[in-house]
């Protein structure tokens, strides 16, 4: 019974965007240095932190690809006295929701739980941390998980586009091999590889935590610093690459007998902490990222009936940022649709978007702001990306008001300033139809 309350406690318990209890975000620094955002509301029993370090995949070595993914997923499997089984029934029986996920630049975890089990699972939040054992079993295990997804990939029209696209335009960069790795990395990484994988990778150096929920700061500080104080200050991982992207406008072809095609095109971006972030990010949305208020989406569907799905999207890097947009439909009509987003792209770049554009953009961004924050999990892991971005406490407050401070010549200025639609790379995975000749047939390597 106290198993299935705690789980229905977890279950129905959504968060109001800011309950009334809520306090504003507060900054917790630890006796070591450990330093978390955090929103504190006494509404409900529940906690939840998430923290990102950098590194992640880019720092996988060569003949190791895919050691952060399988370190990702063996760090609950397991830690301390207790083996896979036993940790894994310590966080079901007590409802605590534990997961860790490696991205291409970073490393990130997430701590969910009621305030009756906070103690017990920060606790074994640090045995993951501090003390993982990678058995045989587990290990085994989970790689054969991985290496299962990775072939299940090889099939997948869209996953082959998206890793041919990186790997076009990263070239041998690190940031061209995906994720998961490849079945020849996985099937080399040993224990010792994963322990070595832990003393380089949490340490407390970029370390960025956020919190929500019922706890304060005096209760927190203690907890982040019995979990996180003692992690070593810095690893020996070598700093993130910064790479270029190589964009020379071509359209790679990826040659499949399927009935639709899938397209992925790619230009220069921006990172999170650039200072035209906000302009930039009103800006894709009317280009695309706005769902049916976008212009691709009138543009390609609603006008011409091209495809079913259209879309941009800004995807920035610890180091380097891209600007995505993709579309799927079938292979007689992915030419006229690659060239429609061709000519929306270069409009956009040349005149920006109209009055009306930004002020529809401004009524959905800052109407539909709160609607982020209906979870704790959820604010917990907007607070860690605000501390991995060195966005400032009140950020949440004052982030509608930079957005309803931008102007039309704002936008038209960051549209000249980024967008090249002639760097637009394309891969189309597919038999498509109506391609300019100069695509390239020549599928790029897929790491």
């Amino acid at each position: 019974m106290k198993r299935l309350l705690f789980a229905l406690v977890l279950l129905v318990a959504p968060w109001g965007a800011f309950s009334a209890q809520a306090t504003p975000v507060q900054t917790v620094t630890t006796p070591s240095g450990v330093t978390a955002y955090l929103l504190a509301d006494p509404t409900l029993p529940i906690v939840s932190l998430s923290f990102i370090l950098p590194g992640g995949a880019v720092s996988d070595p060569a003949d190791r690809r895919g050691l952060a993914t399988l370190a990702s997923g063996l760090l609950d499997e397991g830690a301390g006295p207790y083996d896979s089984q036993a940790f894994r029934a310590r966080l079901e029986d007590q409802a605590i929701e534990l997961r860790f996920d490696a991205g291409r630049d970073s490393f990130s975890g997430s701590l969910k739980t009621t305030t009756a089990t906070l103690e017990d699972a920060f606790a074994l939040l640090r045995l993951a941390l501090h003390e993982p054992r990678f058995d045989a079993e587990p290990v085994d295990r989970i790689r054969a998980q991985v290496m299962t997804a990775v072939r299940m990939g090889e099939a997948d029209p869209q996953t082959l586009a998206s890793k041919a696209l990186f790997a076009a335009v990263f070239a041998d960069s690190p940031y061209a091999f995906d994720e998961q790795g490849s079945e020849e990395g996985l099937r080399a990484i040993t224990a010792d590889d994963l322990r070595g994988f832990v003393r380089r990778q949490l340490v407390r150096q970029g370390l960025a935590i956020g919190v929500a929920g019922d706890i304060t700061p005096e209760h927190l500080s203690a907890l982040l610093e019995r979990t996180f104080g003692d992690l070593p200050a810095t690893g020996d991982q070598p700093p993130l690459p910064v790479p270029t992207p190589r964009l020379a406008g071509t359209t790679t072809v990826i040659d499949r007998d399927i009935p639709q095609s899938i397209a992925l095109l790619a230009q220069g971006g921006l990172k999170r902490e650039d200072a035209d972030w906000q302009a930039a990010y009103v800006l894709n949305y009317i280009l695309g990222g706005g769902g049916f208020n976008s212009r691709l989406m009138n543009e390609v569907r609603e006008k011409r009936g091209l495809a079913y799905s259209v879309y941009s999207t800004l995807y920035p890097f610890r180091t380097v940022g891209l600007w995505l947009a993709g579309t799927a439909t079938q292979n007689a009509r992915l030419g006229e649709s690659l060239a429609v987003m061709r000519a929306e792209w270069a409009r956009m770049a040349e005149s920006g978007p109209t009055d009306q554009e930004l002020a529809d953009a401004k009524t959905y961004l800052t109407g539909a702001w709160p609607l982020r924050f209906t979870s704790t999990e959820a604010v917990a892991a907007i607070l860690a990306s605000m501390r991995m971005t060195d966005l400032p406490a009140d950020y949440i407050d004052r982030r509608n008001a930079e957005i309803l401070a931008l102007t039309t010549d704002d936008l038209r200025r960051v549209a000249k300033r980024l967008m090249t639609p002639d760097q637009l790379t394309a891969v189309v995975v597919g038999r498509p139809e109506g391609l300019p000749p100069a695509a390239d047939p020549t599928a790029p390597a897929v790491r």
